[in-house]
């Protein structure tokens, strides 16, 4: 017993008890740090970020616990990025059809037949010569009814290129 009292006497315990207390101390200032550069990354709301520090120094080390439990599943970068990439494949999907079904090369909406292998792409009005689409009734361009015949495709035509003469 004298052993344990002349430890307690010594100031020793009062050294180890006041390192255990400022480690806690630096520990809750952390945690407090961690929640404020977290919620920065996820939320835009700055009240929102204001409310989740002060939640995780006002209820030491449970806090940030309670934070975590509430705040958004992924950072703010990662929802914009995302976004950005879902953007990007509209994009090269609304480009997809701008190929000839054919040759696969590149061709232009107003083309009328595939400058590479010469597949018919659309018919033109009769009237104004405009490239009409398979299902328009009428000409958008000048108002002229489009005769179905004009507009159905032939379906060797369709699907392969009219042969070229050699020239010899």
């Amino acid at each position: 017993m004298t052993l344990l009292a002349s430890f307690i006497g010594t100031g020793t315990l009062h050294a180890i008890l006041n390192g255990l207390a400022f480690f806690a101390f630096v520990l809750w200032l952390s945690l407090g740090y961690w929640t404020y550069k977290d919620a920065k990354r996820r939320v835009e709301d700055p009240l929102f970020i204001g409310l989740s520090v002060l939640i995780a120094l006002v209820i030491p080390f449970v806090g940030p616990f309670i934070y975590m439990l509430f705040r958004p599943p992924e950072y703010l970068e990662d929802v914009r990025e995302r976004e950005l990439e879902i953007k990007a494949m509209e994009d090269r999907l609304a480009k997809r059809d701008l190929h000839c079904p054919v040759c696969r090369s590149a061709v232009d909406a107003s083309y009328l037949v595939c400058p590479v292998c010469t597949t018919r792409l659309r018919q033109s009005c009769t009237n104004c010569k405009a490239p009409l689409e398979a299902l328009w009734q009428v000409c958008p361009y000048c108002e002229t009814p489009v005769q179905p015949a004009a507009v159905e495709l032939d379906q060797t035509q369709a699907l392969a290129p009219p042969r070229r003469e050699r020239s010899a």
